[in-house]
Formats: C-alpha cells, sequence, structure tokens
C-alpha cells in the first residue's frame, strides 16, 4: 500500500478526489496501525510513521470513499494508572464520518476475560467491530440556505427518525423509519400544516446498542449511547452504510431547509457508549484512555460518572474539547443543521468539579465563529452534586425549562397554590433569566418530552406502566405529575373522554401562547399513547412508533390553528419580558402591557394570589405599540388579548374588565366548546368559562363587518362568526 507523509489536519479520514489523508490524536501511543479492510473483511494494516503533536497521520493516495477501516494502537496497559492501551482490539476513529456494521459483544471486544476484571484479554477484536468508513465529502446542496428563523418565531418538534415515519402510510415502505422517511413531502407537509418551524431530532450520532437490551429481546431505542461524533447513525439510512447514510442525511436536511424548516440535533456529548471500567474497548479507551475521559483522581482505573451512564467526557483537556468543537462545527458546515440540544448539558460545565457556567467549553463556544451562531439548547441538569442548573447557562442559551413542564401539569391538575408560580412561567420564566440579560426565549417550553407521558397519556394515567421494559415496573420516574381524570387507562366511558381531550387542548393551547420558545413532542397533536409507558428507551415496538392510522385529526386542527394565532400575532411571542407599569394605574394613566385579573375583573392584588378562587386567573395582554408580520409578511400593529384559565371543578363566570381595556371582545380559543354564540363580548359583560378550560379574547369592535374564526373544542373546525349555531363538547370531546 503506497503512504505519503500526509497532515496532522484535519482528524480523521478526509478524502480529497484523489486520495484519503488519516490522522488520529493519541498522547500515549508508541504506535499506531491503520487497519484496512475489503469487502471480504481481509485486513491490511498501515503503520503511520508520522507524528506531530501527539497527532498520527498519513496520506493513502489509493484509498477512496466507501473504504473500511479501523485503528490499532500500541502502548501501555496500566488500568491503576489510567492507561488501557491494546493493540489486539480494533478500535473505531472518534472521527469517522460514517461507521457500517455494529458489535455483536464478543467476549474478545473486551481488554480483560469476562468476570475477572484484573486479567488481560488479547483476542483480536477486529471480526466483532464495525469499522469506519472512508466517505465522499461532495454533494449537490442546490443552493441550500438556512431558514434562520429567530427564536421568538420557533416552534420545535421533538421527534425520533423511526418512531415519527415507520408507520407513516404515505412514506414508501423502504424509506420508513430512515432520514429520506423525515424527508419525505408528507411528512414535511404534516409538519408545516402545524406551524412547525424546527424539527428537533433525537439522537443521530451513531451509537450502540446495550447488550443487556439486546439479551432481553429489546434495544437502545432513544440512542443516548455514542460512539461517533461525526457519524450519522447507520440504521436510520434507508440505502445503505457505506458513506449511503451520510448523503441521505444531508437530502434531508435540504428538504426540511426547502419548506422552511430548521433542522437541530440532540447531541450526547457528557458520556460514550463504552461505559465504566468493566465495558469493552472499541474507541477512545483503547486510544488514549486518561486524555478522553475524566478518571477518578487518586484511583485513575475508575471513571468519574455524572450522567449514571459509566463515564464523562474528560472536557479539562485539549484533544477531549477539541472533539467536542470539530464535531459541532462539522455538523453546521458540512451537514448544514442549524442547532443543538446538549444532553445532560450541566456535565460538559464540570471542568473541575462544580458546574461553572465560565468553563472552557463555555468560552470556546461564545467565541466559535461557527458554533456560536446557530440555536443553543441546554438540558440544564445532570445526575452530580448541584447538577440542577435550570436558569444558570451562559446568556447565548436558551434552556429546556422543566419548571414550565411542572407548574403547567399542576395547574391543569388542580393542584393548589401554583397561581403565582403559574403565572410567571406563563409570561417566560424571568425569575429564571431576566437577571442575567437574557430572554424570554431563553425559556424552552414544554409540558412532554420523550422521556416520560405522551399528552394523551398524561391526562390517562396516574401511574407508569412499565411493564414491558422488564424491570418490574420500577424504571421511569414515579412522579409524574399526571392526572388520569377519574380512571386509570383505556375507558369507555364518554365523560372521562371527553375531560381527557379537553385537558389536552388546554395543556397544547398553554404552551402556545406562553412567551418563550414552544416545544411539542412527536405524536402529542395526534393524541399519542404508549400505553402509560413513561420510559420508552427501550422500545423499538409498537408502544413507540406513532400510529398514524389512529390519529385524532379534530386535534390536529385544533393545534394548527392555536398554532397559527400565535405566529399572527406577536402578542403572544414578544421579545422582552414583561414590566407590568404601572402595577397600580392612577386615573388617566395608561395600561401596562400586562394585567393580571381575578373573575371579578379587577386586577389582582396581593392577597388575591392566595385567595379561594387559586384555580381560576385571567390575563390581559396589551397589545397596544406590539409590532410584528402576518401570515402574508405584512406589517401589523397587534390586538390586545384576554386569556381566562379555569383549572378548577366548577364553571367559572369571568367578567370582562372596563371600556379603557378595550370596548368588546370576541372568543379565539374555547378548549371547552361551550360558547353560546360567537358575538362579542361587552366591556363589563360576564363570560362563564367551564371547569377544566381555558378561553383566549381577543379586541375587536362593537359591531364588526367580518370576525376571525372561533378554535372551539376538539374539532379544531373553524366556526365562522356572526351567528353560528351553538358550538358544544359532544361526549367524545369533539364538538
Amino acid at each position: 500500500m503506497e503512504t505519503w507523509p500526509g497532515a496532522a489536519y484535519p482528524l480523521g479520514a478526509t478524502f480529497d478526489g484523489t486520495g484519503t489523508n488519516f490522522a488520529i490524536f493519541s498522547e500515549v501511543a508508541e504506535k499506531v496501525e491503520l487497519c484496512l479492510f475489503d469487502e471480504d473483511l481481509n485486513e491490511t494494516c498501515v503503520e503511520l510513521h508520522e507524528m506531530d503533536g501527539y497527532v498520527w497521520h498519513a496520506y493513502l493516495p489509493e484509498v477512496q470513499p466507501g473504504q473500511r477501516y479501523g485503528y490499532r494502537v500500541h502502548g501501555p496497559y496500566d488500568p491503576a494508572n489510567g492507561h488501557r492501551c491494546n493493540p489486539a482490539k480494533l478500535l473505531l476513529d472518534p472521527y469517522a464520518k460514517a461507521v457500517t456494521g455494529e458489535i455483536d459483544w464478543d467476549p474478545s471486544l473486551f481488554s480483560y476475560n469476562l468476570g475477572e476484571p484484573d486479567t488481560f484479554n488479547d483476542a483480536d477484536s477486529a471480526a466483532h467491530m464495525f469499522h469506519g468508513v472512508v466517505i465522499n465529502p461532495f454533494f449537490d446542496w442546490a443552493g441550500d440556505r438556512a431558514p434562520k428563523i429567530p427564536y421568538n418565531d420557533t416552534v420545535i418538534y421533538e421527534a425520533h427518525v423511526k418512531g415519527l415515519t415507520y408507520l407513516h402510510p404515505d412514506v414508501p415502505e423502504h424509506q420508513r423509519g430512515s432520514y429520506a422517511g423525515i424527508g419525505h413531502p408528507s411528512v414535511i407537509a404534516h409538519l408545516k400544516n402545524l406551524g412547525i418551524t424546527a424539527i428537533e431530532l433525537m439522537p443521530v450520532h451513531q451509537f450502540v446498542q446495550d447488550s443487556t437490551l439486546q439479551d432481553k429481546g429489546l434495544s437502545n431505542y432513544w440512542g443516548y449511547n455514542t460512539i461517533g461524533f461525526f457519524a450519522p447513525h447507520n440504521s436510520y439510512a434507508s440505502g445503505g452504510d457505506h458513506g449511503q447514510q451520510v448523503q441521505e442525511f444531508k437530502g434531508m436536511v435540504r428538504d426540511l431547509h426547502l419548506a422552511g424548516i430548521e433542522v437541530i440535533l440532540d447531541v450526547v456529548y457528557n458520556h460514550t457508549a463504552e461505559g465504566n471500567h468493566l465495558g469493552p474497548t472499541i474507541s477512545f479507551r483503547g486510544i488514549d484512555n486518561a486524555s478522553y475521559y475524566r478518571l477518578v483522581d487518586d484511583d485513575p482505573q475508575y471513571y468519574m460518572d455524572y450522567t449514571g451512564t459509566g463515564n464523562s467526557l474528560n472536557v479539562r483537556q485539549p484533544h477531549s474539547l477539541q472533539l467536542l468543537m470539530d464535531s459541532l462545527r462539522y455538523w453546521v458546515t458540512e451537514m448544514h443543521v442549524d442547532g443543538f440540544r446538549f444532553d445532560l448539558a450541566a456535565t460538559l460545565a464540570r471542568e473541575f468539579y462544580e458546574v461553572d457556567r465560565l468553563s472552557t467549553f463555555f468560552e470556546l463556544v461564545q467565541q466559535d465563529p461557527v458554533v456560536s451562531q446557530v440555536k443553543l439548547i441546554a438540558e440544564p441538569w445532570d445526575v452530580g452534586p448541584g447538577g440542577y442548573q435550570v436558569g444558570n447557562f451562559p446568556p447565548q442559551w436558551t434552556e429546556w425549562n422543566g419548571k414550565y413542564r411542572d407548574t403547567v401539569r399542576d395547574f391543569w391538575r388542580g393542584e393548589p397554590s401554583t397561581l403565582g408560580e403559574f403565572a410567571g412561567r406563563l409570561t417566560g420564566s424571568a425569575d429564571l433569566y431576566e437577571n442575567s440579560g437574557r430572554r424570554p426565549v431563553a425559556s424552552i417550553n414544554f409540558i412532554t418530552a420523550h422521556d416520560g407521558f405522551t399528552m394523551r397519556d398524561l391526562v390517562s394515567y396516574n401511574e407508569k406502566h412499565n411493564e414491558a421494559n422488564g424491570e418490574g415496573n420500577n424504571d421511569g420516574e414515579s412522579h409524574n405529575r399526571s392526572w388520569n381524570c377519574g380512571v386509570e387507562g383505556p375507558t369507555d366511558d364518554s365523560a372521562v373522554l371527553a375531560l381527557r381531550a379537553r385537558q389536552q387542548r388546554n395543556m397544547l393551547a398553554t404552551l402556545l401562547l406562553s412567551q418563550g420558545v414552544p416545544m411539542i413532542l412527536h405524536g402529542d397533536e395526534l393524541s399519542r399513547t404508549q400505553q402509560g409507558n413513561n420510559n420508552v428507551y427501550c422500545q423499538d415496538s409498537e408502544i413507540s412508533w406513532v400510529h398514524w392510522d389512529k390519529a385524532d385529526t379534530d386535534l390536529v386542527e385544533f393545534v394548527r390553528q392555536v398554532t397559527e394565532l400565535r405566529r399572527e400575532h406577536p402578542t403572544f411571542r414578544r421579545r422582552r419580558f414583561f414590566d407590568g407599569r404601572p402595577v397600580r394605574r392612577g386615573e388617566g394613566e395608561p395600561l401596562p402591557d400586562i394585567s393580571w385579573l381575578n373573575p371579578s375583573g379587577d386586577e389582582m392584588s396581593p392577597d388575591d394570589w392566595h385567595a379561594g378562587f387559586g384555580r381560576a386567573i385571567g390575563v390581559f395582554l396589551n397589545g397596544q405599540g406590539i409590532h410584528g408580520r402576518d401570515t402574508r409578511g405584512q406589517h401589523i400593529v397587534d390586538k390586545s388579548f384576554l386569556l381566562f384559565f379555569n383549572a378548577g371543578d366548577e364553571s367559572v363566570n369571568f367578567t370582562i374588565p372596563g371600556t379603557d381595556y378595550g370596548q368588546a371582545w370576541i372568543a379565539r380559543i374555547d378548549t371547552a366548546g361551550a360558547l353560546s354564540d360567537a358575538d362579542p363580548f361587552e366591556a363589563g359583560s360576564e363570560v362563564p368559562v367551564e371547569a377544566k378550560s381555558l378561553m383566549v379574547l381577543m379586541e375587536t369592535e362593537i359591531a364588526p363587518a367580518e370576525e376571525p374564526e372561533v378554535v372551539a373544542a376538539g374539532s379544531g373546525s373553524a366556526v365562522p362568526p356572526p351567528k353560528p349555531a351553538p358550538v358544544r363538547a359532544k361526549a367524545d370531546g369533539t364538538s
């Protein structure tokens, strides 16, 4: 095999149109061999003689795209001092752009004899390993341009590549469960219809299946077990895994961008799939264990574990940080993604022990000209000491707001003393973000996510039902803040079904009309169930897939219209926090930008927040002076809105405040579908808000020539004023 010296940069395997440069970092290595495999898995090893700054490299002019490869690293095997080199183990390139095959968990993958951790295993693992693949980096992007949607206009849809598409009837069978399935016109049309502006894909970096799950007939469905930070997961490609996954992923991004939808990746940089000191030697561990992993300071044979998965990436080592930043830049510049959601992001801030928002990782992101310009979303916690960091990330970051999730769930299930907290979450969580110079969009609002109940299950189950996971129902969160509406699980009781349907509408409408950035879990708009399983991490099955044939089309239409209301009115997506001034108005003073109202139509006093009606509240959103653009891109000055929330068990009559707020109001949303007619409500009149429902009124004229549609109950169908037939909820929750 002809070999030239090559270059130390870039790391990985880089095809330049003629040949391929290979480069790999290892400070501990004494010798490094590049191993090439043909399709019959015959191995040819090439020693890398060139080493600059601990980067071993060579250029092979004969190597073309599609070539399988791996490495063998010769060096010390001394676990007590943190070194675990073993040339008998074929190793995956950390910078591999594509991966073919998967590991089979043969004992040869381990550097010790199973059951005897103090022994040394020198069995060759090559026949049981996956391989890196040299890719063709060239792709016809056809003038692709990133949508670059501002945060305040963003609506995120969290989705699983396989789960969303595997049962979709309009996606060709061979494309179901793949990147091509996500980019299929029928899936994109659904996202566009909902008003989605960004799809957040659960992990698509190459991940490893757990042997313990496979032994039970289960799998690592979610994919939070990364081994390749540059490679799109190969099983999500419909066209093959010898580099085709890269082309297919790029095609998906291009098609989504063409529809104006951004692509955000859920990335897992906090740990790798090699696990703790008893895990396999398949990549980082055998290349340079002490550089890539955070080891226990006084006993480096063990790993620091802030993630609950056995190891943590060493974010205080320059080359480990380089890996992370190179990966992020690659996905932006080469794969054209628009942002990242960082799993257990608090771990990345543990440069020493405490979570530190001034750590090197955040400094690197802040100054990076590429990464700093995309959407950065933190899951602001990990399992280590002081790991819950909601509200504490740097200004450039947004965060999954776990406090929003908990508060909205508590409010709608009727928990007492949540009014003040609910008001804060509805208006963007200023208590968490304002003091650090951040804006409402720092809050990624969500009520459900992949981890936990779906929206339908949230209103159908009090307890988790995870028996299918094979852990005796002991896995998953037990405190779900859910309410089954009186019956656990499936029921034929029409009253219970109607209440559940209304509760789903209540929470989805609350989510979409809160200040901040809403995130919808895939299938929630379809009323998807996981049969009470709140931890489907191992369920690549009917339990977790989206059943399109069982979609609640009325709920889909309801969500579409609420999303459209949000898009049409910038009052619901303000760029700055409310100030609420003046808190107490004198005669002739202007209205504040927001007012909280009790059911009598009076502004809330401090004592009112703890009064007996603590499950019902009104809010006035002042649209005067709020500028934006409508769905046609035309400049508009917005209208004002009244929102009435009733989480109680009885109907509440809300009084419309005086004429200084507005002369008349027309209903835009009524989750109960109990409107007697669609005539405007005049100042001082009463509006009945049914138990467990919300209503949104928009300022209007006394006698409008034409009024907007009313989004009523579960039908989602528009009810055109001025004199429709009464809109009332049927027993099944439709109208």
